[in-house]
């Protein structure tokens, strides 16, 4: 089979990488002249494991290739994706559509015979069916489905979430489109893969759903973790308590800063607006949103009265950028708002982050940026973990004290245990779990 991949950001790269490892011939197309050029030669544009070697693999083998000529790709495609943004409109929260009409456009133009139009990109309610009627608008003789097929991608284990998935969701609505889209995920349906067949809608909300849904437990455990430490209680027992009952689970119950990303902030907006617009207001996920924006800006608040209280002429060491470990994304970190909040409060900033520096230094003024994590130690009076990478877990905490002005901690992510860190002769601050040892922070 032969698909065209439009749009090589995350979903769409990825996306491309991994249907080519199923065998699929697959040409991912980019108007982003530089971006294309970068990737023939064999170099990716973000970070995620493993990304590099398996494009890197199926270039090699011939089932991968990249283009700027849209037309090119789509003329005699089985299926052309459409992976392109869909950030949020400015002003009003609505998800932007102008890249996914604009694609579609152009994709009528340039189809030859039957073509699965598949929306990958997440898009509100309804969008297929605007995809259908801008084709048909312009070739109204082509011969075409649209289909519906979210993506449920981790950034940092991307790969094993395209090839193992839980589910796979696809909106489609004739035996033609759906035999099609069979073909393309033959090898999952090999492994028992859960493949789910929708109308277009419903395959359209399932996304949504998913993605508020799970933002909402995040911010359910934050708000948890508050309640926990005015109570005494450990969020992390409390977490693991309720998660035992599998109507409930494990997953996305760890207490942190607040959710960021690609996903979450945009899509819960996004499903809040079109409720609003269908007259249906989703309460619980309009306070989704509420509580996490505050959240973040109460976390500079933790910092600042680690310092006891001022920053004025104090150094903050900052480890941890992106938004989770795994990523050089810095879309809606929490960084975001802590940093320049801690900036304000009279703090020089000193921060490290394993990839995302690069990203960060394009939204970020006023901080500097170290080599490595020891680097922004040195004279600091304060350490803050806002992103637990790996080699941030296991620090040299007696040369860390060397460096340091004051031993002082704040750890966002709960890496540390405190019964250690008081050991360890420092005063330690985490979110949600009881203070018997050290001194209480207040924020």
């Amino acid at each position: 089979m032969r698909i065209a991949m439009i749009g090589t950001g995350y979903v769409g790269l990825v996306s491309g990488a991994c249907f080519s490892e199923f065998g699929v011939t697959v040409t991912c197309v980019d108007k982003d002249e530089s971006k294309i050029e970068r990737l023939k030669r064999g170099e990716i544009p973000i970070y995620e494991p493993g990304l590099d070697k398996l494009v890197a693999s199926n270039v090699a083998a011939g089932r991968l290739e990249f283009t700027t000529e849209l037309a090119e790709a789509v003329t005699g495609a089985d299926a052309v994706f459409i992976a392109v943004g869909t950030p949020s409109r400015r002003g009003d929260g609505h998800a932007d559509l102008s890249y996914v009409y604009g694609a579609a456009e152009e994709i009528a133009r340039a189809m030859d015979g039957y073509t699965v139009v598949v929306t990958k990109s997440t898009v509100p309610v309804g969008t297929g069916r605007e995809v259908e009627k801008i084709i048909r608008a312009t070739r109204p003789d082509a011969e075409f489905d649209v289909v519906s097929n979210p993506e449920f991608l981790r950034e940092g284990s991307a790969i094993n979430d395209f090839m193992r998935p839980d589910r796979v969701v696809i909106g489609a609505e004739t035996d033609r489109a759906r035999e099609v889209m069979r073909g393309l995920y033959r090898v999952l349906y090999l492994i028992e893969t859960p493949i789910l067949f929708t109308n277009l809608e419903t395959s359209e909300m399932i996304k949504y759903a998913a993605n508020t849904f799970l933002a909402a437990k995040i911010t359910f455990i934050n708000e948890i973790a508050d309640l926990c430490e005015k109570a005494g209680a450990d969020v992390h027992d409390v977490a693991k308590g309720i998660g035992l009952d599998n109507r409930i689970g494990r997953k996305f119950l760890h207490p942190g800063p607040g959710y960021g990303g690609s996903c979450f902030p945009k899509d819960t907006l996004a499903l809040v607006r079109t409720a609003r617009d269908l007259d249906s207001p989703l309460r619980i996920i309009e306070t989704v949103v509420d509580i996490n924006a505050k959240r973040k800006k109460a976390m500079a608040e933790r910092i600042i009265a680690a310092a006891a209280g001022s920053l004025a002429g104090k150094t903050v060491a900052v480890l941890g950028l992106a938004f989770k470990p795994n990523t050089d994304d810095m879309r809606d970190a929490p960084a975001l708002d802590i940093l320049p909040a801690l900036l304000e409060a009279g703090a020089e900033v000193r921060a490290f982050d394993p990839e995302s520096m690069d990203e960060a230094k394009k939204l970020l003024d006023g901080i500097t940026y170290c080599d490595n994590a020891y680097d922004t130690m040195e004279g600091a009076d304060v350490l803050a973990i806002l992103t637990e990478w790996n080699e941030f877990r296991s620090l040299d905490l007696e040369r860390v004290k060397r460096l340091m002005a004051a031993p002082v901690m704040v750890d966002l992510r709960n890496i540390y245990e405190p019964e250690m860190m008081a050991e360890a002769g420092f005063t330690y601050s985490s979110v949600g779990r009881p203070w018997p040892y050290g001194r209480k922070v207040e924020a």
